[in-house]
Order: structure tokens, then C-alpha cells, then sequence
């Protein structure tokens, strides 16, 4: 069944804890409920839409004037498989850290380094979620969701879904037009870890031999050392993306900054550490108002506790202007800003 509510307050539903108010609120359950909410409210038709998955990338500068629907379907199911790898369905409205967790109880490899990401699975093609060396385009097979223009059930495959760094057809031809209800991955049963991340091996090898639960357990770790949690300090994790850059570009910046991390990309890119940045031009634990940098990762801005959305936005927007005077690099949200 679908649930639709009226100036609907929002505090609970981003992990940035602003109190934004939507005119309208429709969460769904299934492929129909979509369909059923507007042959009966034929009046949200033509209302602005945004797509809420858990919140978590989400910053409201103002109340949203427009209708905010909640795919919250759930189910895990293994599809096809064979002896080397198993697909899975994935309701969109799967708390994402349970699949992993899903995955690493049923000995499928793949995600275990996209352990305590936040959000819900449906934002996990959107955004193309990435940690540690892994992105979610290498497990990614389809994406089933609904057209909002046609109303019909549409199924994208990994090689239309556009993904780039942060990026996908979702995110941007998409945007507004598509919500997804499902995603189907595909894991392997055979080992096969990613460790290449700096320091990663080594935070396995303290909880013992590599295995998919001590390397979920050591990403865990990691991410709980370095990111505030957002019951205490409300907060979208990384605020802003890792910049690409030429390797031009970014050799000319190793030589002013020696300590720069650079990251191979090939192809003639390169990317670099935005929090690096952001912590040598001094902003590490900066406050202006109720928001702040955080003190142990300078990519992560928080709400110290009654922040609006404009002060959040604001000392981004400081952050960014101060990175582009002295690295001469344009950093770019990875938070969706929403007014």
C-alpha cells in the first residue's frame, strides 16, 4: 500500500537533520503503488518531484514545494547462478549496510569494501557509491525502476547506465524522471579481495587472516575512526567529490605540494584527495554558525546541532572558493542540494 501525507516535516528523513517541510510525502511498497497514488490524487501529477532514499545525500536550503516519494521496497533474492557467480535482486529500499552484511554471511564477494556506506540500495546506481578501491558499476548488472514521463516499468542495463565517478544516467538525464525499485548485482563465490587501498591490508590483518568478514570488519573500522556518526552530529559524509584532473595538472601541483596524495587513473587523469586539500588550507574543525569541518576528516561538513540548510551550504561554498584560489581547483558537491 501507498501512504501520502501533507506538509510533511522532513528533520528525520536526511541524515543532515534539517527540519524542511514537503508539501506532499508518498511513500510506495511495490511497482503498483505508484500508479494507484496517481490515478487517485490525480492533483500530485504535475507537483515538482524529488526521490528520497534514506537522506543520507541529501541538503535542504528550504522547505520542498513539490511532492517527495519514498520507494521503501525491500526483499533480497538470489536470481541466476552458477559455480563461479550468483545475481541478486535488491529492493530499493534495503538499507544498503544490510545487504553487505547479506552478502558477507552468504560468502558472496564483491561489496564487503562498500561496508557502512549509508542509504538505501535504490541510491547505489544513482550516485554509483564508491569506497576503498570498489565502485558499485562493477557489480551492477540492470537497474529496474518506473518512468515517470511513461508510467511503465523500464529496465536499464550496466553498459546504458552511463556511470562515472559519482555519476549515472539516474543522476543526471534522469534526474526526476525515473525512480528505481530495484537493483540486481552480481557476486562472486569465489575469494577475490580488493586491498590496494592504502593501509587497508594491514587494518585486515589485525582482526587475523583475510577473509570477507575481517575485511568488512577493518572497513568498519576505518570509516567509524574518521566519520561522525549523523545521530550525533547530523552530516552527508563526504560533502564534496575527490577531484579528476589531468596528470598535467596534477604533476604541476606534486611539485608546489610534494605530500599531495595523487591517484593514478590512466588514460592521462589523475585524481586527488579533496579532504587533503580542504585540511592544508586550514579549514580542519573550521565553524561558521551551527555548521562546522569536521575535526578528524575535513571532507565531511556537520551540523552541530541546530544548523539550517543556508549556513551548511554557505561554508561549502567558502571551502570551495578558498580551494579554487590556492590549488586552483574547482571542487564539486557530491551532496545534492535541494532549493
Amino acid at each position: 500500500m501507498y501512504k501520502l501525507l501533507h506538509n510533511f516535516q522532513l528533520k528525520k528523513f536526511n541524515t543532515f537533520a534539517i527540519p524542511a517541510t514537503a508539501k506532499f510525502y508518498l511513500s510506495i511498497e511495490s511497482l503498483s503503488d505508484l500508479t494507484d497514488a496517481l490515478i487517485n490524487n490525480p492533483q500530485l501529477i504535475n507537483e515538482q518531484r524529488l526521490v528520497l532514499g534514506s537522506g543520507s545525500n541529501l541538503l535542504f536550503l528550504k522547505d520542498y514545494d513539490g511532492i517527495i516519494i519514498h520507494p521503501q521496497i525491500q526483499g533480497i533474492q538470489r536470481l541466476k547462478e552458477n559455480d563461479f557467480t550468483v545475481e541478486v535482486e535488491v529492493g530499493a529500499g534495503v538499507k544498503w549496510d544490510n545487504f553487505v552484511e547479506w552478502s558477507v554471511v552468504n560468502e558472496l564477494y564483491g561489496i564487503e569494501n562498500l561496508s557502512l556506506i549509508p542509504g538505501n540500495t535504490g541510491a547505489v546506481p544513482v550516485q554509483n557509491i564508491g569506497a576503498y578501491g570498489v565502485e558499485a558499476s562493477s557489480v551492477v548488472e540492470w537497474v529496474t525502476g518506473i518512468d515517470l514521463i511513461t508510467m511503465n516499468q523500464r529496465i536499464i542495463h550496466r553498459f546504458d547506465c552511463e556511470f562515472g565517478y559519482r555519476i549515472s544516467l539516474f543522476k543526471e538525464k534522469l534526474k526526476e524522471n525515473f525512480i528505481v525499485t530495484s537493483v540486481n548485482f552480481r557476486l562472486s563465490k569465489k575469494p577475490g579481495y580488493n586491498l590496494q587501498y592504502e593501509g587497508l591490508e594491514s587494518k585486515v590483518r589485525e582482526f587475523g587472516e583475510v577473509n570477507l568478514v575481517n575485511v568488512r570488519q577493518a572497513i568498519i573500522k576505518i570509516r567509524t575512526s574518521k566519520l561522525p556518526d549523523p545521530s550525533v552530529y547530523g552530516n552527508a559524509g563526504s560533502f564534496f567529490k575527490n577531484p579528476v584532473v589531468s596528470d598535467d595538472a596534477a604533476d604541476t601541483l606534486k611539485r608546489l605540494y610534494p605530500d599531495i596524495p595523487v591517484y593514478s587513473l590512466g588514460s592521462g587523469f589523475s585524481k586527488l584527495a579533496a579532504g587533503w586539500m580542504i585540511e592544508k588550507a586550514g579549514w580542519k574543525g573550521h565553524s561558521f554558525g551551527n555548521a562546522a569541518i569536521h575535526d578528524k576528516q575535513a571532507l565531511v561538513i556537520i551540523n552541530k546541532g541546530n544548523a539550517t540548510g543556508k549556513e551548511i551550504f554557505s561554508l561549502s561554498e567558502m571551502v570551495a572558493e578558498n580551494i579554487l584560489q590556492k590549488f586552483n581547483i574547482r571542487l564539486e558537491r557530491e551532496v545534492q542540494v535541494v532549493g
